[in-house]
């Protein structure tokens, strides 16, 4: 049965040439306890046997109020597709959600700021997950055919989904919006300046009356929102009027937004810009590159590292194994019961892998039978860095711990205390231990001394949290011979300058496949391990792995 109750009204009238009806959607997963109004309109002329384009709007039905008015989505949608300047597209009008009071005493909840105005991809994944397959319509899943649209915290809303689901959604139309300190989105133009570009097509709109309140300057915000854009180089427009908050100028809009978001359908897509963006993707990504899938189907994926002859080592944590690809892309089981073995590291001569779980192994990668001495045992051990001098250390988040293995005598000494520590590495030149904080978005850095001992010890690089969970997740990690510091975080892999200031965030490639949990630099190419595969990118960094020669990269600008 579909989760949803049709009223069975069919508003379809004069004023319009093709049919709107009004549900009503209850059985929400994501937002549970809510019941919301929302209407259909299928265009004249609309063929359910072709994939139709679909665009989306908040507080839905204000767009399909006062039939034959200015706003009215109808009308816009039958003059737009009657005279070819748009594609045949389904309107879906949402209203935000309300979960109804428990007596007559008591207030019902209103969702509407939770839903709209929250970062992350809960509202996207209501709309994709839940309710547009229940419309049961034949609509493209090509992202290109859809957009979406609202107002205020809807306009929020509308663009948010984009954001994180530009896999479904890349026109936004968005009026008046509330981009500023309610539930994060005054985050969005440091984000956007930050993160590798996305395929979207933005219609701005804003009044210089616009609120100014407890959250923010809603008409500031606008002009920085879209200086952000113009900076990053996104396909984006914006029309700056006189009024205040109201739909007034964005309803007189309508047509003009319509018309420039589906400009060129079907003969261009919307797309990114590399060549007008001035930030460091611009400097450090190679267009049309983008990331391929080197191996899949496992329980969680963990630990990178490639040797000279470009073979790849990684480990599948829960099923204790641990795997090696050839450099032809044949993918065997190196090992089992590797004690769950988490991190690994090459050894300076690039012959011994060591592993980091139940046991501190060293594994002899010219053995068939893989042979392994243990190094440590005792403790638990998470993420490990060996150097070119051999000096070795590893994470011990259940001990709060760092500790150190010296080469020759192989003594395990703790010389750190940490809480949750996780990924681990060393600056390019070797003179720094660098320790990332799972939890919190700092990573230490500490001066190595000879013997192996940690001194001088900062929350140094400062990293981006992600939109959809409080933790940064900062885990495995490598250095580049420019000084630069990659690390695997729930937000995506992040990199960060010689300073420790993150410059550039580069999305994880599936939004349903957790987060990026290490990273290696093998020369330019550039590889990721998230829970169930690994993916490959070639990039305009080279790599410095610890266990070859220290690199003196050269001084930062400050």
């Amino acid at each position: 049965m579909r989760a949803f109750i049709i009223f069975a009204v069919l508003l379809s009238q004069a004023y319009s040439q093709g049919k709107l009806t009004r549900h009503q959607w209850t059985d929400s997963k994501l937002y549970p306890g809510t019941h919301r109004n929302y209407w259909i309109y299928l265009p004249a002329g609309y063929d359910p046997a072709k994939p139709a384009c679909l665009m989306v709007f908040q507080d839905g039905g204000s767009f399909v109020k006062n039939p034959g008015k200015e706003g009215y989505v109808p009308d816009a949608f039958d003059q737009l597709i009657k005279a070819g300047e748009m594609p045949m597209t389904v309107g879906l009008f949402v209203n935000p959600g309300v979960v109804p009071a428990a007596h007559p005493d008591a207030q019902p909840r209103f969702n509407r700021s939770f839903e709209y105005d929250s970062m992350g991809p809960r509202y996207a994944n209501f709309l994709i997950e839940e309710l547009i397959p229940a419309l049961d319509l034949n609509l493209s899943s090509n992202p290109d055919d859809r957009a979406i649209c609202g107002a205020s915290s809807g306009a929020i809303a509308a663009f948010t989904a984009a954001w994180e689901r530009p896999d479904h959604f890349r026109r936004v139309y968005s009026m008046i919006g509330t981009y500023v300190g309610l539930r994060g989105g005054n985050q969005y133009p440091s984000l956007i300046r930050k993160t590798e570009p996305k395929p979207l097509r933005i219609f701005l709109q804003d009044g210089d009356k616009d609120l100014n309140i407890y959250a923010g300057d809603w008409w500031m915000a606008n002009q920085t929102l879209q200086r952000a854009l113009d900076w990053a180089g996104y396909e984006h427009t914006h029309r700056w009027g006189t009024g205040g908050h109201n739909r007034k100028e964005g309803n007189a809009l309508l047509l003009e937004a319509l018309r420039w978001l589906w400009k060129d359908h079907g003969k261009v897509p919307v797309s990114t810009h590399p060549e007008k963006s001035k930030s460091r993707a611009s400097e450090w990504l190679i267009p049309g590159e983008d990331w391929q899938l080197v191996s899949e189907g496992h329980n969680w994926a963990e630990g990178l590292a490639i040797t000279d002859d470009d073979t790849l080592w990684f480990t599948d944590v829960p099923d204790s194994e641990l795997f090696r690809i050839s450099p032809e892309g044949t993918e065997t089981l190196f090992a089992k019961n590797t004690k769950r073995a988490n991190g690994i590291a090459l050894s300076p001569d690039g012959k011994t892998l060591y592993t980091a779980g139940g046991e501190i192994r060293a594994y002899d990668l010219e053995s068939e039978d893989a042979t392994y001495e243990v190094i440590s045992k005792g403790t638990g051990a998470n993420d490990i860095v060996v150097a070119h001098s051999g000096h070795l250390w590893f994470t011990d988040p259940g001990n709060d711990a760092i500790w150190h293995v010296h080469p020759a005598t192989k003594k395990r000494t703790k010389v750190i205390t940490l809480g949750d520590p996780n990924g681990i590495g060393l600056s390019a030149d070797q003179t720094r231990l660098l320790v990332c904080d799972f939890p919190a978005p700092f990573i230490h850095s500490y001066t190595v001394q000879p013997n192996g001992t940690l001194t001088d010890a900062q929350p140094y690089f400062y990293a981006q949290r992600p939109t959809i969970d409080g933790r940064c997740a900062l885990d495995g990690q490598c250095s580049t011979t420019n000084g630069h510091l990659l690390v695997g975080t729930e937000a995506g892999l992040q990199i960060f300058d010689q300073p420790g200031r993150l410059q550039l965030i580069l999305p994880r490639p599936a939004h349903n496949d957790g987060r990026i949990n290490y990273c290696r630099l093998h020369g330019d190419m550039l590889y990721i391990a998230t829970r169930h595969r690994i993916y490959k990118r070639r990039i305009k960094l080279t790599g410095a792995p610890a266990w070859k020669k220290p690199v003196k990269p050269p001084r930062p600008r400050l």
